[in-house]
């Protein structure tokens, strides 16, 4: 019989593929029982806004008093405001903008902070809600739970009428086309007419309980999945009055400040904390919807 080389080698090769499989090997040398790792999602952002035209022009002007009154060259520069210094711009960046009157100055800062996970099995999200709780402890709050659902505490908002809210008829808020929540000026927002003033008919001044527990830290609705309004004041520069209102919310892996200052250019003056605590609630809705456009 004569010898054929090609059936030859195809015998072989057939031989050599059934012999085993790296698969089947593999298999066998898994050891039953080993549990297996899920790793969590990422988060829903991957980027940050620019933080610098975070907040448009229009509300910058209600937010800044006197800035419209400037040179031009000046006026520019201070609605352009000033970046934070940072060294990786998807993790966090942040503005600051200012303005002086002979009355007193106000300085607005926005920060944002994606949150990225560094263990695999927690997610970027809940990672994001630690950093945020942690804030909250900061400000003398009650840890949050980890959930990724709104606050639901009508009572904890004075403000937090549903009917109030900017998003539900944009055509009844003179600021709906701007995008940030603050009414231009000469207008008035539907949070100021859905409810009183925080500090009721209290002045800054009066110690009275109302007046302390509207000023007092607290949590707010419909920002975010959570947030939180602190508002702190103190003697600044030649014992000058300084409130500081900061309103803090998540959204998804993202934590969002807020802090809207002014400090009164008299010692014997104090800032109102109505107004600061209004304009600095529209602003955290603003950029709340803005940031999941």
């Amino acid at each position: 019989m004569a010898y054929v080389p090609g059936i030859a080698l195809l015998a072989a090769l057939v031989a050599g593929c059934t012999g085993g499989s790296g698969t089947e090997d593999a298999t066998a040398d898994a050891k039953p029982g080993a549990p297996t790792v899920s790793v969590a999602p990422p988060g829903k952002y991957q980027t940050l806004p620019e933080a610098c035209r975070s907040v448009s022009v229009n509300t910058l002007k209600q937010l800044l008093p006197g800035v419209a009154d400037l040179p031009e060259d000046q006026r520019e520069r201070a609605y352009e405001g000033r970046a934070s210094v940072t060294y990786d711009t998807d993790r966090k960046v942040g503005c600051t903008w200012q303005a002086r009157t002979s009355d007193s100055t106000r300085t607005l800062v926005v920060d944002f902070e994606r949150v990225v996970s560094y263990d695999p099995s927690v997610s970027d999200e809940d990672s994001a809600a630690t950093v945020y709780g942690k804030k909250a402890e900061a400000a003398g709050l009650p840890a949050p739970s980890l959930s990724s659902s709104p606050s639901t505490d009508d009572s904890a908002d004075p403000s937090a009428d549903p009917s109030a809210d900017a998003s539900a008829d944009p055509s009844a808020d003179p600021a709906a086309s701007d995008g940030t929540g603050v009414a231009p000026q000469g207008s008035t927002s539907p949070a100021a007419t859905a409810s009183p003033a925080p500090n009721g008919s209290d002045s800054d001044g009066d110690d009275g309980t109302n007046a302390s527990a509207e000023r007092a830290p607290r949590t707010l609705n419909n920002i975010g999945n959570a947030a939180f309004l602190n508002d702190s004041l103190e003697s600044g520069d030649s014992a000058a009055q300084r409130r500081t209102v900061s309103v803090v919310f998540r959204t998804s892996n993202v934590v969002v400040t807020v802090r809207y200052a002014e400090q009164a250019a008299d010692a014997d003056d104090v800032p109102e904390s109505a107004e600061l605590q209004e304009k600095a609630q529209a602003l955290a809705r603003g950029l709340d919807e803005n940031i999941n456009e």
